[in-house]
């Protein structure tokens, strides 16, 4: 069996038709993690299959509109809510947006200061 993992830079033009291929070739969608770097956010996308993992890895602006995946991965609105609602993350078209309401949090956008 082949256990490998892989991370894999896209820029934002290519984003979009990377989700597509992974969902066109069978890959299910593992996790979404936002993390707060110096001029934006780093966005990791981990699919899996047959014991593999590909993790597309997006850079962006702190400004800067990151495209939902819902419409291709419909499990996706949960953690694409929590990187908007926690980090601050502008996520556009998101399928059942919860409009920042997820959690029960005393700060709005806590993790979006780079600590």
């Amino acid at each position: 069996m082949d256990y490998s993992s892989e991370i894999r830079p896209v820029s934002m033009d290519e984003f979009l038709a990377q989700v597509i291929t992974m969902k066109m070739e069978g890959w299910r969608l593992a996790q979404i993690c936002a993390v707060r770097v110096d001029d934006g956010y780093e966005m990791s996308y981990s699919f899996c299959k047959n014991y593999r993992m590909v993790t597309l890895r997006l850079v962006v602006a702190t400004d800067e509109i990151v495209p939902s995946i819902t419409e291709i991965y419909s499990c996706a609105f949960i953690q694409e809510n929590e990187a908007s609602e926690l980090f601050g993350v502008r996520i556009e078209n998101l399928n059942m947006d919860y409009h920042r309401k997820l959690y029960r949090i005393d700060k709005e956008t806590p993790f979006k200061e780079k600590g």
